[in-house]
């Protein structure tokens, strides 16, 4: 029986019509796209079979309230980092469906709670030290102390984020807010005028790849985007041991130096060098003695293979340490990189030959004197 409309006219509803208007005012999504935004998975969905790139960009600001300008978008595997304007801005998203994707970015009102968060930190650490140079009685020059003060709230880490659902992510992040404080690393970031968005910790599970033959490369450090997140490498394999604090803040005054180059050149290996000297030499705290404490693994000094930096900013394999360690890592005649006790065997035996011509100019010289 037809039915009757709302205002008595006698003309029938076409019921039929009437429900295909509502499904193409609501259809249903063809295909959802899964991203990661700080550790929360969240689906999107798409009604095109066609759609793109872009698409995602813009469902990411309808929904997310995350501007175009503050996205970055982590695909993993092969893919990389994007974005906007993306250079290929046909990419399908079906292509991406199996993919991980990690979505970065701050929303409009968390950038504005973070500018209010700066300016009132900058208050209370320009309050403290007031109160400071007022109890010791001491003369200070006011614009010194004001720029130093300013130049410690933006040349920081402005977030610090620890492995969600691991074993103790409180010790974690007293090991980064460690790091963070620092007093080598903060007098470092302030000379260079290094500033971080987040100093975050690494998954080893995630960033361990195994070759055979017993071969693991690890990866101990990750700088994206010129400082918008370094990460490190804090635990061991098994994830109840930490890594030697000095050596992880050698990690990072490497993954510091790629804030101003990209590329492991030799302007980079200067900086990273420079940074490791001036992170030492002001660190007033040790009294040049080790600065392992809670989070020293002895377990952790027989690890070999450790790759620093892959896969960042640029790609390649670098070695920690070695007698060779401000250049690319060496390689064997088949073009595979050697190990980083390989590296420091060679250099043993570089200084052991280089001892013998020394020991045996110095005969040479003495047999001409008689």
């Amino acid at each position: 029986m037809a039915s009757v409309n709302e205002d008595n006219s006698n003309k029938p509803i076409d019921s039929a019509s009437e429900y295909d208007e509502l499904d193409e005012e609501n259809p249903p999504a063809l295909f959802t796209i899964k991203v990661l935004l700080h550790g929360k998975p969240i689906d999107l969905s798409f009604y095109t079979e066609d759609a793109t790139i872009l698409d995602l960009s813009d469902s990411v600001a309808e929904e997310l309230h995350i501007p175009p300008a503050n996205q970055k978008f982590l695909i993993t595997p092969k893919t990389g980092l994007l974005r906007p304007p993306f250079k290929d801005a046909t990419l399908q998203l079906r292509t991406l469906q199996e993919k991980k994707i990690v979505l970065m970015g701050a929303t409009s009102t968390e950038v504005k709670e973070l500018d209010i968060a700066l300016d009132g930190r900058q208050e209370r650490v320009l309050r403290r030290h007031a109160a400071m140079d007022k109890g010791r009685q001491v003369k200070v020059n006011k614009y010194t102390d004001v720029k130093r003060v300013q130049d410690e709230a933006k040349y920081t880490f402005h977030a610090i984020e620890p492995l969600p659902g691991f074993p103790d992510p409180e010790k974690s992040k007293r090991f980064l807010e460690r790091l963070a404080n620092d007093a080598g690393i903060k007098a470092a970031m302030r000379k260079h005028r290094l500033s971080v968005g987040l100093l975050g910790e690494l998954d080893p599970l995630a960033y361990t790849e195994h070759h055979g033959m017993g071969v693991s490369t690890r990866t101990l450090g990750l700088n994206t985007n010129r400082g918008a997140k370094i990460e490190l490498r804090l635990r061991t394999d098994a994830y109840d041991g930490y890594r030697d604090y000095k050596s992880l803040r050698d990690v990072l005054c490497h993954e510091l130096a790629h804030n101003i180059w990209g590329p492991h050149d030799q302007n980079f290996w200067a900086l990273c060098r420079q940074l490791e000297a001036e992170v030492a030499r002001n660190d007033w705290r040790s009294g040049g003695q080790s600065l392992g404490g809670e989070f020293y693994n002895p377990d952790d000094a027989g690890v070999t293979d450790e790759d620093m930096d892959p896969g960042g900013l640029t790609g390649g394999t670098f070695v920690l340490g070695g007698g060779n360690s401000d250049k690319e890592a060496s390689s064997t005649g088949s073009g595979q990189s050697l190990s980083r006790r390989e590296i420091m065997a060679a250099a043993a035996d570089e200084r052991l030959r280089k001892q013998r011509e020394s020991k045996s100019k110095e005969r040479d010289g003495k047999d001409k004197a008689k």
